[in-house]
């Protein structure tokens, strides 16, 4: 619990980052491992037992399932708003049905989304809110959102849009934010970013320790952590991909030097063990799958037997699979495909028009 003097407070940090649209829970081992339900009933659950906690997300709610592919999204706002998140952040696949779809899904949001990068650049007008106050445990917790400069890329096409994109420009983009409030007592200061777990540490070490950001949550890399790392005394932590596990900060905050007296930080497993499930948001979740289901679920073809997809950085006997059939559907000579694409680490014996969609 941490000191008991009013100068030290306890916050929750619970986080997650890259999604995907990853509703479902899958049987492993036997046991039932990750989905919305169970994890929505984690939060749920610390939540009832600690006023003083937040749920946050670092990007990358959409793309990755068929479920939110046929919907463009709507169906994972809709199970989002349910999930209810204190905070979110964009990711670079939150722009993969377009900018505009975007602030059409950012409309249906219930919870708020923070990014400081993308910007109309004439007249300069932001096309989100750069950053949150939450209020909490009698403090005052900034929160600030960073993209990865993949999308910062995709957007200079665009002569209307603009956007930050280095970590030198998001630093000192960070900087005015927190020398904005100079004369407001933060307490704490959060950057959900998602940018990738190497340039969250370029990030750290650019920030001017007076602008007082005392963590970085992060997305975009999938890395799993063992405990945080500390860069120019702020500490960085990422949890993985989708909804297999939650990364929980338990913090006490000196709140006269407004930065960690200490902290213990673990990823938890979202698995039966630990987490209750939300049966209401089952029922939302299943109403989408049976459409889907009722769609797609019809089998093209058998193979021998299952093909893997490991990991995306090296050849997979899926990734040949999905080269030769583009390759020779499309008459060209040779075909190179994206490892990162395939989003599934096996498929088959059976493979339905579901399996190729996703």
């Amino acid at each position: 619990m941490g000191p008991t003097d009013e100068r030290y407070k306890n916050l929750i940090l619970l986080h997650s980052n890259d999604l995907h649209g990853n509703f479902l829970s899958e049987n492993v081992d036997e046991d039932l491992l990750g989905g919305i339900s169970m994890l929505s009933g984690y939060v749920s659950e610390v939540r009832a037992k600690h006023p003083y906690a937040l749920y946050c997300i670092a990007g990358d709610m959409l793309q990755g399932s068929l479920i939110d592919a046929e919907f463009k999204g709507i169906s994972t706002i809709e199970i989002m708003n349910m999930l209810d998140p204190d905070i979110v952040s964009l990711g670079n696949h939150e722009t993969d049905y377009g900018l505009a779809h975007l602030l059409f899904l950012e409309r249906c949001a219930k919870f708020p989304i923070v990014n400081a990068n993308l910007f109309i650049k004439n007249p300069y007008t932001r096309l989100f809110d750069s950053h949150k106050i939450i209020e909490v445990n009698g403090m005052n917790v900034l929160f600030i959102g960073i993209i990865t400069r993949e999308v910062m890329f995709n957007i200079q096409l665009d002569k209307v849009l603009g956007g930050l994109v280095d970590v030198e420009e998001a630093a000192f983009e960070v900087g005015s934010i927190c020398d904005a409030y100079r004369s407001v007592d933060i307490d704490f200061t959060v950057l959900l970013t998602h940018i990738g777990f190497e340039e969250d540490k370029q990030l750290a070490s650019l920030l001017d320790p007076d602008w007082g950001v005392d963590l970085i949550i992060g997305g975009h890399s999938h890395t799993i952590m063992q405990q945080p790392e500390e860069v120019n005394g702020i500490l960085i932590a990422q949890a993985g991909v989708g909804t297999v596990q939650v990364g929980r900060f338990d913090i006490v905050v000196d709140t006269d030097t407004n930065s960690v007296h200490s902290y213990e930080w673990k990823l938890v497993p979202i698995d039966g063990k630990y987490c209750p499930r939300d049966t209401q948001l089952e029922e939302t979740i299943m109403r989408f799958k049976k459409q889907i289901d009722d769609k797609y679920d019809r089998m093209l073809c058998r193979f021998t037997r299952a093909l893997t997809h490991p990991d995306r950085y090296r050849e997979t006997e899926l990734g040949n699979l999905v080269s030769d059939a583009l390759q020779e559907s499309l008459g060209v000579d040779l075909m190179l495909v994206g490892s990162g694409s395939i989003r599934k680490e096996q498929m088959g014996p059976v493979f339905t028009y579901g399996n190729l969609m996703e």
